[in-house]
């Protein structure tokens, strides 16, 4: 599984050159778009809900998460209105980061409007990633795939282009098969989230992604 991914030829794309092409692409008629998060350290510089949660501010971060709740619905509504189906699968370790517990927070608001997301559990995938970690891709149907990129400051500095068609499809197939696996949000949420006391900051990031 991924097995041609780490050899897969691609183009290097600046920040700008990426969220452009990203949005291109996006609006002409892709299908789907499938989602993979594998890290579990980020930083989101200029998110509210997160800066909030970096400073040490729970309560408001999470008020602020749920602020979005109409934004997260119109991307949805305009999801729907393109013929896209939007899928995301969250790898998630134990003990679960800062980072994660928080996001897990904010991806509760999207599923809350309809978005699609599941959640595995990184032990279940330890056979998979007997090598290396699972790809964290963004793939816009059969058509184009990204790989975030980050600088050796740990910032985000773009990503990796592949439109190699058969790559693509390897790497929907992986997706597909591990979304069949993962758990459905809700049921981890209450299980494994909601129990724990809130984070003390936002721990040892290592990437900057922007926005969720």
């Amino acid at each position: 599984m991924f097995d041609s991914f780490p050899d897969g030829a691609s183009e290097r794309l600046d920040r700008p050159t990426y969220h452009a092409d990203l949005g291109r692409v996006y609006a002409g008629g892709i299908g789907f778009l499938n989602k993979l998060e594998r890290g579990q350290h980020f930083q989101e510089r200029g998110f509210p809900s997160w800066e909030a949660f970096a400073d040490g501010d729970w309560e408001r971060a999470l008020s602020l998460a749920d602020e979005r709740r109409e934004d997260y619905a119109q991307e949805i509504r305009r999801a729907w209105e393109l013929g896209i189906r939007h899928r995301r699968l969250r790898v998630v370790e134990f003990p679960v980061t800062p980072y994660v517990q928080w996001e897990l927070f904010v991806l509760r608001v999207r599923v809350e409007v309809g978005d699609d997301i599941r959640i595995i559990d990184a032990r279940d995938i330890s056979s998979v990633e007997r090598t290396r970690p699972v790809p964290e891709v963004v793939i816009l149907g059969d058509v184009v795939m990204y790989e975030v990129v980050y600088d050796e400051d740990g910032n985000a500095a773009g990503a990796k282009r592949y439109a190699d068609g058969s790559l693509i499809r390897e790497t929907n197939a992986g997706f597909d098969a591990l979304y069949e696996r993962g758990e459905g949000f809700h049921a981890f949420f209450e299980r494994e989230i909601a129990p724990l006391t809130p984070p003390r900051g936002s721990g040892t990031p290592t990437g900057l992604r922007g926005a969720r």
